[in-house]
């Protein structure tokens, strides 16, 4: 992990203002550290409509900035990610903070469930690309040692 924070948008009275924001700041983030892709959390039906509305807005403009600078992007569903890292779709943001901090050996308890959130979806991301699955899905191990000669010894 390189950095991890949450971007506070109190402060932008106007909705439009905050998604170029979070467009600004996710470019600055790539031009900044280079990844490989981008991993999000998939958005998930809520109560709130409204809410569900701002956060598929916030998160296309981050999608957006990624793709404006050819960063393929991965989505991965709340359940998938929290399986991922706890072992368990319905734990809780506190627990997956917690299990984020002991695989990572973070010295200190992350500030912000919502950073733990994202720093959870680039982890599952990881688990899922150094699975030994192919990407086609099948799951033998003849074709992942056929499509990975390299990382298997024999």
């Amino acid at each position: 992990m390189l950095a991890m924070g949450v971007l506070e948008l109190k402060k932008y009275d106007d909705h439009y203002l905050k998604l170029k924001r979070i467009f600004e700041r996710v470019v600055q983030l790539i031009e900044t550290y280079h990844p490989d892709e981008l991993a999000i959390e998939a958005p998930f039906f809520g109560k709130n409509v409204q809410s569900m509305l701002k956060l598929g807005r916030a998160q296309g403009v981050a999608m957006a900035a990624a793709l404006s600078r050819s960063v393929p992007i991965f989505e991965y569903a709340p359940l998938r990610i929290k399986q991922a890292i706890t072992g368990r779709g319905s734990a809780s943001k506190e627990q997956v903070a917690l299990f984020l901090k002991q695989y990572l050996h973070l010295k200190e308890d992350p500030k912000f469930l919502d950073a733990t959130d994202g720093l959870a979806a680039a982890v599952c991301h990881y688990f899922q690309a150094n699975a030994p699955v192919s990407a086609s899905g099948s799951n033998s191990w003849k074709a992942f040692i056929s499509k990975n000669p390299g990382r298997v010894k024999k």
